[in-house]
Order: structure tokens, then C-alpha cells, then sequence
């Protein structure tokens, strides 16, 4: 069933200025190379703003939750992208409609090819998507992984980790997140990462993203307090140790 983590309300996290609830998709079979931390980055930060976080996660066969504010979901290998794929189809709808609506959501590397039209395995097989994405992907022998640095016009410099051997290419009305300057991204060919649709943020960076791009959090709060509360009064988070992320993470080779 939807879990809430403990920890995650009451008064030691609480913010005057109001609950924004992050739900956090398949933590049990699509949590690869540190996507969890993703919804921790948003828990302290929403907190940081001065409001109060409450943090689930929805796993297989679980009731989804109601006022869902912000969606985050991580990749996984093939055999995860398997198990989640029936429940995945039997929520499409529901989260078609918070994508339509303007929820925002960050979906990283598995879950970003399955809100995609398909995912079709080097071996042949399709493991259909929900098509909030008009993006498509294809598995290779070949192995796209290292330290990327993307270059972006919303979020300035996007630095992350990819590890991944489906290569997906953009439809139309989808943009891509940004263009490559170090890394390959979504295919080997068009020099693009990520993907950009409503207020979905889509990328194949890992390790975890959010911690080293606070902008990227910080757009999904402001989105998810201005969409129900009308407006985001910032607060002063401490990007102390994201500046130190960020600049480790710059300095390191392909």
C-alpha cells in the first residue's frame, strides 16, 4: 500500500506555509544508482522554503494517493521496468491527467522510457509506455555511461551520471532538456539529453540528480506551491554542499 516515510510531517518538519505532498513511484523496483535521493533532496528543501513535506511512495498494487503535488520516479534495469509495467498502464490515466493538469514531475532514466510511447529491448521485445511522452526508445549492444554536463536555458548547467543502453529520440512536442556539452545523453547521435513536456522534467542522469542541480528542485516546488496555493514565497535553503557537488562533479573526466 502507499507508505508515508517516517519522519516526513509533523512538527519537527512543519512550515507555516502549507503541505506539499511528493509521491515517490516504484521505490521498490525502480531505485538505481541513488534515485531515491531525488525525493530526499525535495523533502529538505521543501522544508528549507518553509513548508511542510510529506513524502510516499507507491509501489506495486498500492491505492495511489489523493492531492498528489509533485511525482518523482528513477530508472531501473529491464527486469524492474517488467514488474512495474501492468500497474504502470493501469495508473496511465490517472497520471495522464496530473501531467495534463500541470503537476510536476521528474522522471529519470526507466521511468522516463516508459512515460514514453515504448521501449523496445535489443532482443525485439516492447515493453509498452503510457505516452505522456511522444518519445521512443530502442535498446543497443551499445553502452552510453560516464559523467554528462548538460547546457540548458532554464537551469543553467545540468551535471549528472548516465548509465544506460536504450536510446531514445524526441517526437514532436517534446523539446529536450538541454544540449550535451560533455557525455552523450539520449541517443548517440543528436547531441540532446532529457526531455521537457508541461511541467515534466525527464532525463537519464543519475547519481542522484537533484542533490548537485538545486534548480531543477527548486522549479518542481516553486511549480507544485504556485499550482496550489496560488504563489511561492521562497525561502533560504543551504546550498553549501551542492556548490561543492556541483563543482567536484564539473571537474571530472567522461
Amino acid at each position: 500500500m502507499s507508505q508515508e516515510i517516517p519522519g516526513t510531517a509533523g512538527p519537527s518538519a512543519a512550515g507555516g506555509k502549507g503541505v506539499l505532498r511528493v509521491v515517490q513511484l516504484y521505490p521498490r523496483d525502480m531505485n538505481i544508482y541513488g534515485d531515491w535521493g531525488n525525493a530526499l533532496v525535495l523533502q529538505q528543501r521543501i522544508r528549507w522554503h518553509g513548508y511542510t513535506p510529506e513524502l510516499l511512495e507507491y509501489n506495486v498494487g498500492d491505492p495511489f494517493p489523493d492531492d498528489v503535488d509533485i511525482i518523482v520516479g528513477g530508472g531501473g534495469q529491464d527486469s524492474g521496468q517488467l514488474v512495474i509495467q501492468d500497474d504502470l498502464q493501469a495508473r496511465a490515466d490517472s497520471l495522464k491527467e496530473l501531467a495534463e493538469a500541470g503537476t510536476p514531475m521528474l522522471v529519470i532514466c526507466g521511468l522516463y522510457q516508459l512515460f514514453g510511447r515504448f521501449f523496445k529491448t535489443r532482443t525485439g521485445s516492447v515493453i509498452e509506455g503510457i505516452g505522456i511522452l511522444n518519445v521512443e526508445t530502442h535498446g543497443t549492444d551499445e553502452r552510453l555511461i560516464g559523467n554528462v554536463k548538460v547546457t540548458t536555458s532554464e537551469f543553467g548547467e545540468v551535471l549528472g551520471y548516465e548509465n544506460h543502453s536504450g536510446q531514445t529520440t524526441l517526437g514532436d512536442g517534446v523539446r529536450p532538456l538541454g544540449t550535451v556539452a560533455k557525455g552523450t545523453g539520449n541517443n548517440s547521435s543528436d547531441g540532446h539529453e532529457g526531455a521537457r513536456y508541461r511541467n515534466i522534467v525527464a532525463s537519464y542522469l543519475h547519481g542522484s540528480l537533484l542533490p548537485k542541480n538545486p534548480a531543477i528542485a527548486d522549479f518542481l516546488i516553486r511549480t507544485a506551491a504556485e499550482r496550489k496555493f496560488g504563489a511561492f514565497e521562497p525561502g533560504l535553503p543551504d546550498d553549501r554542499y551542492a556548490e561543492l557537488a556541483r563543482d567536484h562533479a564539473a571537474r571530472r573526466p567522461r
